[in-house]
């Protein structure tokens, strides 16, 4: 039987293994301590890699519907212990209990539904002279880095489609919320052979080790647009292939059509679910003068009844800020707001018990040069600007070095998507928010990525094409 709410370990190899050292995990809701995970050692992860390698080269010769039965039968037993993760999650990542149990049964969902995925194969020519065809085949030992916003179903992202194609991983959780990988590891060891999903735990200096071991063929990394651009550096060496899922500073258009009493919960809520800690929330949102001042009266309203505070509380709708180091930041950017006389609208009170939380807070048509406009807060600030011209609001979304997601808000679809097809992001919402699917690819534009996540394209992140050739 798991225990959730202790014995943390490592899955090398398919045994338990703990480590010489630790890391602290703290519940952000209180600031304290309340476990501790592995800090995985250079010789552990040399193990794993190994372990992964070697698990490779029987692995890939494993029929994918066997492999996909496996993935399928991983979901299953995510579901069966849902809510234990759940409250696991809770304490872990800050999240309510509602929230936190949609990522559990998402991440077992996603597991399942893309296990039912097959790549292509192209048949080019098949005549009397020649047969010419083209299948897609795995690449190797994948290194794996999850964050921890969405520490669950992010590494499901990572674990369904490289396991699916035929690889073998290690995968690292984030150090601030390692946990709940940590069980899902010790779940699984019965599911997948050894050696075919490895997950090790460690703090900061871990990853840098990870993506420079020449072992891995492929690194998978969802993060900040600046340690993407190490992990890149550090893959070019051996020319590892790389996915990076980064940072954003999406914009959303409220056109003057809108019922603003329709919309408002659901832009509210695509702002600030999660806390705002979400890489495709909407960051900047430009609102038509028309509607201006009734959807900012609206929005204020939502964050002054909004409960904030302990996720395990009853009632609770928004957590805290999921670590110290982003507390921190976000704190910095709101200071800077006020040294700049912008006009910060506060909701709800907060607990002030050492948690990281941090009112929910709505900037009343700051100028665009302002930090909190042009800087990625990953936190429960949303900036509102008002805009007149259509051409002209289009410009100042896409005039970003990001260019992840958008949403456009209108009575008129038609126009949405005129609209939405001039926005540089690799995701476009009309009238809804937040909408990522297993079977849809998820891409970044500029800064906002490298590759894609989910879909065929996904998948054939982790495979490369082979073409075979047959006189006759």
């Amino acid at each position: 039987m798991t225990a959730f709410d202790r014995d943390y370990h490592m899955s090398i190899n398919g045994k338990l293994a703990s480590s010489a050292t630790v890391i602290d995990v703290i519940n952000p809701a209180t600031g304290e301590a309340f476990a501790a995970a592995p800090d995985c050692s250079r010789e552990q992860l040399d193990e794993a890699v190994n372990a992964a390698r070697t698990a490779f080269r029987s692995w890939k010769r494993v029929p994918i519907d066997e492999r996909a039965a496996q993935l399928d039968k991983a979901g299953d037993v995510i579901l069966q212990h849902l809510e234990e993760l759940t409250r696991l999650f809770t304490q872990e990542q800050g999240r309510p209990t509602e929230g936190a149990r949609g990522e559990i049964a998402l991440a077992g969902n996603w597991l399942k539904t893309l296990s039912k995925v097959r790549p292509p194969v192209h048949v080019s020519e098949d005549s009397d002279q020649q047969f010419i065809e083209t299948r897609y085949v795995p690449l190797g030992a994948v290194c794996a880095i999850a964050p921890w916003n969405f520490p669950v179903n992010l590494a499901i992202w990572k674990i369904a489609p490289a396991l699916l194609a035929g690889n073998t991983m290690v995968l690292k959780p984030s150090p601030f919320t390692p946990l709940c990988m940590l069980k899902i590891g010790e779940l699984l060891l019965d599911v997948f052979p050894p050696g075919v999903l490895n997950i090790i735990s460690g703090d900061d200096s871990l990853g840098p080790q990870m993506t420079a071991h020449p072992g891995f063929a492929k690194i998978s990394f969802t993060g900040s647009t600046a340690t993407g651009k190490k992990v890149m550096e550090s893959a070019a060496k051996d020319l590892k292939r790389v996915t990076l899922e980064l940072g954003g500073n999406d914009a959303a258009i409220v056109l003057p059509d809108v019922d603003v009493d329709e919309v408002a919960e659901k832009i509210f809520f695509g702002a600030f679910f999660n806390t705002a800690q979400i890489c495709v929330a909407t960051k900047r949102l430009y609102v038509h003068e028309d509607v201006y001042d009734k959807l900012r009266d609206r929005l204020a309203a939502i964050a002054k009844a909004v409960k904030v505070g302990d996720g395990a509380d009853q009632g609770t709708v928004l957590g805290p800020l999921q670590n110290k180091r982003q507390y921190t930041r976000v704190l910095e950017l709101l200071e800077d707001a006020r040294q700049n006389n912008l006009t910060l609208i506060e909701g709800a009170d907060v607990p002030g018990n050492g948690g990281y939380f941090i009112p929910v807070t709505l900037v009343d048509n700051p100028p665009e040069s302002a930090r909190v406009v042009q800087e990625e807060a990953f936190g429960p600030i949303l900036p509102l600007l008002k805009f007149s011209d259509i051409d002209d609001v289009i410009a100042r979304a896409n005039d970003s070095e990001y260019g992840l997601a958008g949403a456009i808000w209108t009575g008129d679809p038609e126009r949405g998507l005129e609209i939405a097809r001039q926005l540089e992001t690799g995701t476009v919402w009309i009238n809804q928010n937040l909408n990522l699917r297993p079977d849809t690819p998820f891409a970044g534009h500029k800064q906002s990525g490298f590759g894609v996540e989910n879909g065929m394209e996904g998948l054939l992140e982790f495979m490369v094409p082979q073409a075979v050739y047959l006189a006759r």
